[in-house]
C-alpha cells in the first residue's frame, strides 16, 4: 500500500507539472486581449500603410495593420492588429499580434507606423515604427511637425499570428535619428534593413540602409544612404507644412524577372501622395539608383508593397486615399517588365 500510494502521488506530481506548464505556455502564447473576430472585405478595414505576408506553409494571406481604432486596443495602448485570408476577398479578424509595452522607450499612446511582417530562416519578424513624443531630438520651430524621437525596431516570433517580443528595449534605427519605414532585404546572404531618414529633421528626406546580425536582434554597422528624395524629379516640396521638405516613405524591394533590383517608394508629386520605384544600377543596395519617372499610383494613395500570389500573380498593395478619414487597402495588378513595373488596369 505505502508504494502505491508513492506511486499515485508521484502521478499526481507529474499531472500537476505538465498541466502548470501547459498553462504557462498557453498564458505566454495569447498574451495579448483577444479582439472581437468578424469577416471583412478590404473595403471594410481601415488601414494605412498596409502589409500582405503571402504564407506558403497554411496557404494563407496575413493582412497586418497599426491599431488605429479605439476597440482595437482594450488597454490603451498602441500595438499591431492583423487579419487572415484564402483569396484575399474575404477577411478574418482582427487578431492582435503585438502591443507596446507599458515601459516601452516608444510612448504606448501613441500610434504605430509601417508595420510589415517578413518570413526569414525560419521565424517571422516584425519591423514596426514607433514614436515616443515625449522626447525631442531638436528644437521645434513650429512651422514643421515635431523634432520627436522615432525609429523601426524589429520583433521576433514562431508563428505569423505571434505575439511578437522585442530583442532590446529600443529601435534599430539609429536613436539619434528620426527614422521610420524599415523593410527587411537580404543580400549575398546578408540581411538588411532599408528605411527613410525623415525630412522633418534632414528637409530632403533619404533611403538609408544598413546590415543587421544574422538573427536580425540588433545592427551589424553603420547606416549609407542610397538616395534622396529630390533625386526624382517628380518629387514635390510637402506643402502640408509652412516649412516644407522632400518626403521619402514606404521603402520596398524587388527583384525582377531579369535580376534587376528595384524599389518602390512614396513621396508627393504633381497629384498628391504617389508610388513610384528607382533601379540600382549595380544590382546591389549601395547602388548608384536611378529614378523611374513613370509613376506607379499617382492618385493619392501610396506606402505600397509587393507579393506574388499563390497562384503567380504579381500584386501590389497600397493604401487609398491618403488624405482623409478612412483610407484602405487597394490591390493592383503588376507586370514585370524587366527595368520597371506596370500597373495593369
Amino acid at each position: 500500500m505505502p508504494r502505491l500510494i508513492t506511486h499515485l502521488s508521484l502521478y499526481i506530481s507529474l499531472f500537476l507539472l505538465f498541466a502548470n506548464c501547459s498553462n504557462r505556455q498557453k498564458t505566454e502564447n495569447n498574451s495579448f486581449p483577444e479582439l472581437p473576430v468578424d469577416k471583412y472585405t478590404l473595403d471594410d478595414i481601415l488601414v494605412r500603410d498596409p502589409f500582405i505576408l503571402p504564407d506558403n506553409s497554411d496557404s494563407t494571406y496575413y493582412l497586418y495593420c497599426a491599431t488605429s481604432e479605439p476597440q482595437d486596443r482594450p488597454n490603451g495602448r498602441h500595438g499591431v492588429k492583423m487579419y487572415k485570408s484564402k483569396d484575399l476577398q474575404k477577411w478574418t479578424g482582427p487578431y492582435l499580434v503585438y502591443e507596446t509595452p507599458a515601459d516601452s522607450w516608444a510612448n504606448p499612446g501613441f500610434g504605430i507606423w509601417a508595420p510589415e511582417v517578413h518570413q526569414y530562416n525560419g521565424k517571422y519578424y516584425l519591423f514596426a515604427t514607433q514614436t515616443n513624443d515625449k522626447v525631442l531630438l531638436g528644437k521645434d520651430n513650429g512651422k514643421r511637425p515635431p523634432l520627436t524621437k522615432r525609429g523601426t525596431q524589429i520583433f521576433v516570433s514562431d508563428r505569423p499570428e505571434g505575439p511578437f517580443k522585442a530583442f532590446a528595449n529600443k529601435s534599430h534605427t539609429p536613436e539619434e535619428w528620426l527614422a521610420l519605414d524599415g523593410t527587411l532585404w537580404i543580400e549575398d546572404g546578408t540581411p538588411y534593413m532599408v528605411f527613410c531618414h525623415e525630412w522633418v529633421q534632414i528637409t530632403d528626406g533619404t533611403m538609408e540602409y544598413v546590415p543587421l546580425k544574422k538573427d536580425l536582434s540588433t545592427t551589424a554597422g553603420a547606416p549609407k544612404t542610397m538616395f534622396r528624395a529630390t533625386d526624382a524629379k517628380w518629387v514635390k516640396s510637402n506643402s502640408n507644412h509652412e516649412e516644407g521638405g522632400y518626403v521619402t516613405d514606404g521603402c520596398f524591394l524587388y527583384r525582377t524577372k531579369t535580376s534587376e533590383l528595384l524599389m518602390i517608394w512614396s513621396s508627393f508629386g504633381e497629384s498628391g501622395y504617389a508610388v513610384a520605384s528607382a533601379i540600382s544600377t549595380s544590382g546591389k543596395l549601395e547602388g548608384p539608383w536611378v529614378q523611374n519617372e513613370d509613376l506607379i499610383f499617382s492618385e493619392n494613395g501610396g506606402h505600397g508593397m509587393l507579393f506574388n500570389t499563390f497562384d503567380g500573380k504579381l500584386m501590389i498593395a497600397l493604401h487609398y486615399p491618403n488624405s482623409g478619414a478612412t483610407p484602405h487597402t487597394k490591390l493592383f495588378e503588376l507586370t514585370d517588365a524587366g527595368d520597371h513595373l506596370v500597373r495593369k488596369e
